[in-house]
């Protein structure tokens, strides 16, 4: 019978059972190296409030803390709230990241050196040679 995936869905190699975790959204557990996880940094306020609390903060330089959340879905929950998404037998197979993960730097990069540099305008005449 033919394999769907070349991993088995799964990313723990030769370890037995992975570690199980709990899923964010439902609670269905999960192993851990099946599991879709994300990492995310919030704000504790909404946008509306922070410039309040802008407004009217007595110490300048104090930073609004944030949250740091390690989230873990199940497959199912993954795919209902299209963390993940469905993929054709064909692109499958296809291993490189995403293009919506990739870093802004690197996209940068290639626009900076695409552009030509002006040479520097010399305000002094070249001296001229004379050969004897």
């Amino acid at each position: 019978m033919p394999k769907k995936r070349r991993n088995n869905g799964r990313s723990l190699k030769n370890a037995g059972h992975g570690t199980p975790v709990h899923c964010t959204h439902c609670g269905r557990i999960v192993p851990k190296d099946k599991a879709v996880k994300r990492y995310t940094v919030r704000n504790m306020v909404d946008a509306s409030s922070l410039r309040d609390i802008k407004d009217n903060r007595a110490i300048e330089n104090f930073v609004i803390p944030k949250f740091y959340l390690k989230l873990a879905y199940c497959i199912a929950c993954a795919i209902h709230h299209r963390i993940v998404r469905v993929r054709s037998h064909e692109f499958r197979k296809i291993r490189k990241v995403p293009r919506v993960f990739v870093k802004r730097e690197e996209d940068k990069r290639p626009a900076q050196a695409a552009k030509p540099q002006a040479a520097p305008a010399t305000t002094e005449a070249a001296p001229a040679t004379t050969s004897a």
